[in-house]
This record gives structure tokens, sequence and C-alpha cells, in this order.
């Protein structure tokens, strides 16, 4: 899939525990592991800014393309 998400990253850099990164944005803990393993087919803006905001990051931090490998 050409955007990967990143979300494990910036837990890692903040130190957050999963379960804590739901909590406090307002999903579930299986609706939040979907979206970090690049398995969601969509994100909601609002979930997007709850995320930045309890992460204090940037949305580029969380989301980047990346071309499609040329042999898929």
């Amino acid at each position: 899939m050409p955007i990967v998400v990143d979300i494990d990253v910036m837990l890692a850099r903040r130190k957050m525990p999963v379960g804590a990164l739901a909590d406090r944005v307002g999903i579930t803990p299986a609706n939040l592991a979907v979206l970090k393993n690049g398995r969601a087919k969509a994100v909601r803006f609002t979930t997007l800014e709850a995320l930045c905001e309890v992460l204090e990051c940037q949305p580029g931090d969380l989301l980047r393309w990346e071309p499609e490998d040329a042999a898929d």
C-alpha cells in the first residue's frame, strides 16, 4: 500500500502504550490496531486531529506516501 502509517514510530517517541493512545483519542484498541497496521481504508479527520493532539505531532508525522514497487 502506498500510504504508510507511522503511529508506532510516534508511540515509541512518546513512550506511550497503544491502549493509552486509544483511550485518549476515544477509539477502540481494535480500531487503532487496524489503522496502525495499515489495514484501514479511510481515516476521519476528527480521528486524525485527535491523534495529532494527543501525540503532539503533525499529520505528516503519522502518514506518508511511498510509491508502489514496480514488481507489484
